[in-house]
């Protein structure tokens, strides 16, 4: 059963552009990656520093996969200093609802 993941983004306002050509190069790989089925990028309208990060994973275990590649050799370095905040991800399941 698919999964969606939500993953926000607040970064430094000095940062956006920056923030644009890393996940402009990152996001190719992620979309990439064996079992995305959709990932897109969400600016908030009134601050162009807020992102939702939209992933639908076909599977649990492919979107854990992704996430273990990201922590290891996929780990995006420069990242952390273009962040005004922790990133906050959290994970939904698709129901039959």
């Amino acid at each position: 059963m698919s999964v969606t993941v939500m993953l926000e983004l607040r970064f430094t306002p000095e940062s956006v552009a920056a923030a644009r050509e890393v996940f402009g190069r990152e996001l190719a790989k992620t979309r990439a990656f064996e079992g995305a089925l959709v990932i897109d990028v969400l600016v908030d309208e009134d601050d162009e520093a807020h992102w939702i990060i939209y992933e639908v994973w076909d599977t649990v275990e492919h979107d854990e996969a992704y996430r273990a590649f990201r922590a290891g050799d996929g780990k995006i370095t420069d990242l952390p200093p273009l962040l005004a905040a922790p990133p906050v991800k959290t994970r939904y399941l698709t129901t039959d609802v």
